[in-house]
């Protein structure tokens, strides 16, 4: 399967940049695309939860397990929607009080090969998107501050 990963120095704690990626209720308030998200079940450990995402006149819904280990991962696994599959996974790594280490790696597999390889040329793109626009979240409700990005296709 295709992926991609991230990792990010932030200079916020661990269960800070947990606690924002865990709140997939908010993720309508700032990700790009998702129009509305709604959590069927969360006993804290595991969620079920679904997203519907949308570009212009295009909608689609995700339904996903959320496999929570606070505060040092959140494992993403796809139930159902329009892919074959996409996973991703979060690592929280401490570093210091104020500064973590965030490893974001995802995995997704098109139903159609062809249009895993024309969509896979714009899923980098929107993947880079959405992991700025968690940073900017944290800048929003924890205060601005500088942080470092690495990135590679996989």
């Amino acid at each position: 399967m295709p992926g991609i990963q991230e990792t990010r120095v932030l200079p916020y704690s661990a269960e800070q940049m947990y606690d924002l990626v865990a709140d997939v209720g908010r993720y309508g308030e700032f990700l790009p695309w998702v129009i509305a998200t709604r959590v069927r079940s969360d006993d804290g450990h595991e969620m079920i939860a679904d997203m519907l995402v949308g570009f212009k006149a295009l909608r689609e819904k995700f339904a996903s397990r959320v496999i929570k280990q606070r505060p040092e991962e959140i494992r993403v696994h796809y139930i159902d929607g329009p892919l074959k599959d996409l996973d991703n996974h979060w690592k929280f790594r401490p570093l210091g009080p104020d500064l973590c280490e965030v490893d974001f790696h995802v995995e997704f597999e098109f139903r159609s090969a062809l249009f895993e390889k024309m969509a896979g040329q714009y899923f980098d793109k929107a993947f880079r998107k959405m992991v700025a626009a968690f940073e900017t979240r944290a800048e929003e409700l924890y205060g601005s501050k500088s942080s470092s990005a690495t990135s590679s296709a996989l």
